[in-house]
């Protein structure tokens, strides 16, 4: 089955050994680490919109994609599949994507389509690249587009209850990671 298009916001192009990060609070990227090791990121990576994933950040993803894009780009990807694994903090799932426009993916809905070089590549980067940082990575495994699929409901949920939660308090609504803040108050009229 093909799931519907997501919008992934890139935060790290591929072949990068920058981590950059999305600073929700001063609406900027700013450069989080190099990596310590002589790896590189194997697929541009970054989050999807709207998203809350169990570790209280947006929900990871990677894209497979031929040539690297640029931090802040917004990729409208299909969903294919989930890499489990879990960092020093806990699980820290990655969904997989390939770029909805590019048609040298069209036919790629499901892990199992992928050229088993690219899911290899992604496995060994993820199980390595903090290994000179001395913190643990366990990759656990991948998962087919059903349980991408359940991963991305299950993370909207989550980004509806807090948006509901902090309506309910009064507190500041922030569009995580999208750098969109509307403050609920009587006299501003605006809601989101």
């Amino acid at each position: 089955m093909r799931l519907d298009t997501i919008e992934v916001m890139v935060e790290i192009p591929r072949g990068s050994r920058n981590k950059y990060e999305y600073d929700m609070e001063r609406q900027r990227f700013r450069l989080d680490r190099v990596l310590f090791a002589s790896v590189h990121y194997p697929t541009d990576y970054g989050f999807v919109l709207d998203t809350l994933a169990t570790d209280g950040d947006p929900l990871d993803a990677l894209i497979v994609v031929n040539e690297p894009t640029f931090p802040g780009c917004l990729v409208p990807a299909r969903p294919i599949g989930v890499l489990a694994m879990r960092d020093e903090k806990g699980p820290d799932d990655k969904l997989l994507t390939v770029p909805d426009g590019d048609p040298r993916f069209h036919n790629i809905v499901d892990i199992a389509d992928l050229s088993p070089n690219w899911l290899a590549e992604i496995e060994y980067f993820f199980a390595t690249y903090k290994t000179l940082e001395r913190k643990m990575t366990q990759v656990i495994g991948w998962h087919n587009w059903e349980s991408a699929d359940r991963l991305i409901k299950d993370a909207r949920a989550r980004f509806l209850e807090q948006r509901i939660s902090l309506a309910d308090k009064g507190q500041p609504l922030w569009n995580t990671k999208t750098a969109e803040v509307s403050e609920r108050s009587s006299d501003s009229g605006h809601s989101t």
